[in-house]
């Protein structure tokens, strides 16, 4: 059976697979994203898709359903003005208009757990439509 972490708070597990992509994509940089979904009948919040080092932004927007919930990871590199390399975590909680009320409150309520355990994102970002999660608002943000 699989490790899972129980956050009291909010009821729910986070399994160990999420930990352990998330440090794989911090420190060995094998993930440019992670998108993460609970399962309602488990309890638990698991690994629903990894994206490859190659992948971009596009890649993670494009894996987000139209109609659900999710939480996802995204690890974005850009060089700043004074041509320096940096790298910058995101947060994302998504939560579009077409998803079924409890998703929207169970990812309301569960996130704090799931965050928690991702020890150095930089920035969170809320969307519920994709213009809210634009590539020019990760931009934007990370400058």
């Amino acid at each position: 059976m699989a490790m899972a972490f129980k956050m009291a708070t909010e009821g729910m597990n986070v399994r160990e697979e999420c930990r352990k992509s998330f440090l794989e994509m911090k420190w060995k940089r094998v993930h440019r994203y992670i998108v993460f979904k609970i399962d309602e009948s488990t309890k638990a919040i698991m690994v629903d898709k990894l994206g490859g080092a190659a992948e971009c932004y596009a890649d993670l927007a494009a894996s987000l359903p139209a109609d659900d919930c999710r939480y996802a990871v995204f690890d974005f590199d850009f060089v700043t003005v004074d041509n320096c390399q940096k790298s910058r975590m995101f947060f994302i909680t998504w939560s579009p208009a077409a998803s079924r009320i409890r998703a929207k409150i169970l990812y309301a309520t569960s996130k704090q757990g799931l965050r928690r355990l991702l020890d150095g994102v930089h920035y969170e970002v809320q969307a519920t439509d994709p213009t809210e999660m634009g590539f020019d608002v990760i931009k934007q943000r990370a400058y």
